[in-house]
Parts: structure tokens; sequence; C-alpha cells
């Protein structure tokens, strides 16, 4: 009866297992096979972004593009693949394809295919530099993936400050550029509002092209006034995210496990439960 009762559920637990296996592979790196696929997906990554960066080398294009298309689509195929097996191994697929990795990994196919309608949008693949982040968790570098997190955190934290002082900013640039439009003129380069708004964030950004100044004296005492208070204006930022990362270093550190539900990797290290969709980890 034990013999019939094993043999009767071993169809079912192997039905059942197929998508944590498929989970641990590709997102964990705590076995030997979860390793090795993300070793051989880092170097999947730089040889397909150097590809990218080569060929946009004429000298290099006319030798070998031939091999570099090749190169390409067969990279393109291979992430397509993974990018899926990734979404069937989740119990919450949709809210891995949403988050930061989901669109990432999702970039980094599009461009491909967007090619054939689109010549040269090949060169967006680059974006695949940023599937590299994943090289913290495959080497369990723990401590540098608390110090993004609490980089993470703190840049949330002060989205709203920043948001009010960008908006600030939009409104001093605007009434600089009119400004220097009417004491300037069309005859000084300042051929209308928009130009004059661009060289008031040029120069209130402390960049200076050079490609468009003030002649009048006038022109050139609000240039200076606009120049002190880039100076100022550019602490104001750093000092805000400055604040928020100092709160925020007190977070726990943080751990490595992905949550096999939605994929999320960013999780205390006491956490028996993901923070984002509740999936015992």
């Amino acid at each position: 009866m034990d013999s019939h009762h094993k043999t009767k559920n071993a169809p079912a637990s192997t039905v059942k297992g197929w998508r944590p296996l498929l989970h641990e592979i590709i997102f964990e790196a705590d076995t030997p096979a979860g390793k090795a696929f993300d070793v051989i997906l880092i170097w999947s990554i730089i040889i397909s972004v150097m590809t990218v960066v080569l060929e946009s080398v004429a000298g290099f294009r006319n030798t070998y593009g031939t091999v570099f298309y090749i190169i390409e689509w067969s990279f393109t195929v291979l992430f397509t693949i993974e990018y899926f097996l990734r979404l069937i191994s989740l119990k919450r697929p949709l809210r891995y394809a949403i988050s930061f990795f989901g669109i990432v990994d999702l970039l980094a196919v599009i461009p491909t295919y967007l090619s054939i309608f689109v010549p040269g949008s090949q060169y967006l693949l680059s974006v695949r530099i940023l599937r590299l982040l994943r090289i913290f968790r495959v080497l369990k570098l723990s401590a540098y993936i608390s110090e993004a997190k609490v980089i993470m955190t703190a840049l949330r934290a002060s989205r709203r400050k920043i948001s009010v002082f960008l908006l600030a900013v939009l409104a001093i640039v605007v009434i600089i550029g009119s400004l220097m439009y009417v004491i300037e003129g069309e005859e000084n380069g300042f051929s209308d509002i928009p130009v004059s708004i661009y060289w008031a964030i040029v120069t209130l950004t402390t960049v200076g092209y050079g490609d468009i100044s003030p002649q009048t004296a006038m022109g050139k005492a609000l240039a200076s006034i606009v120049m002190v208070i880039g100076y100022g204006i550019i602490a104001v930022p750093t000092g805000i995210v400055t604040v928020e990362i100092s709160q925020a270093v007190k977070k726990a550190a943080a751990s490595t496990q992905a949550c096999p539900a939605c994929g999320a990797q960013v999780h205390d290290t006491d956490a028996a439960y993901c923070k984002y969709c509740g999936a015992h980890l």
C-alpha cells in the first residue's frame, strides 16, 4: 500500500517541482547550477555589449559587419528565451515584468527587433550593461547590495523634495531666459525665448558651452548673477540626497535571496516573507 501511495504521488511531485527548480537555477546563485547560469549570463552580456560598441566603429563594421549581425541576433534570441523562462518560473510574473530588472531584461532585446523597422536602433542594445548589476548578487557581495539599497531608499525619500526643486529651477530659467531675450534681442544671438531659456540652463548649471553669450553690459550683469546662483543651486539636490542617505544608513543589510513568486531581490536578511507580494521566501 505504501508503495502504491508513493507511485501515485510521484508524478504530482514532479509536476509541482519544475517551477521551483527553474526559479532556483535562474534567480538564485546558491547552487552550482544557479551560479553557473549567472556566470554564463554575465559573460554573454559583456560580449554582446562589446559587440555593439565595436560595431559602431566604421573600420570594424565594414570588415566584420556580418559577424556582428549574427552575434547580435544570437544573443537577442538567447536573452529572449531567458526572459520568458524568468516569467514562467514565477508564480506572479507580472510583478517581475514591471520591476526594474524585468523592464531592463525586456529593453535588452527590443532594440534588435526594432532595428528591422528602424535601422540603427540596435545600438541601443548597450542598455544591456545594466544587467551586470546582478553581479553583486551572483558573487554574494551582500555589502554592496546593502549599500545600493541605502541609495535607492534615499532617492525614493528625496523624490518629492527634488521634484519641487526642479519645478522651481524650471520657473527660474524661464524667467531668466525671457529677461535675456528682452535685454539682448535677436541681434545678439538670442533669437527667441526658447533659445534664451537654453542659454539660461547652460549658464545656471555652469556648463557654459559658449555658443551664445551676452554682448550688452546689462546682459553680462544678468549672466554674472545667473552664474553665482548656479553654484548655490547645484548644492541643493546634493544636500537633500545626502541627508536622506544618512537616515537610510541605519537600515538593515539586504539579502541576496530572490522571491520565488515575483522575483524581487532586495529583502532584509531576516525576512521570511516577500515585502512586495507576501510570498514565503
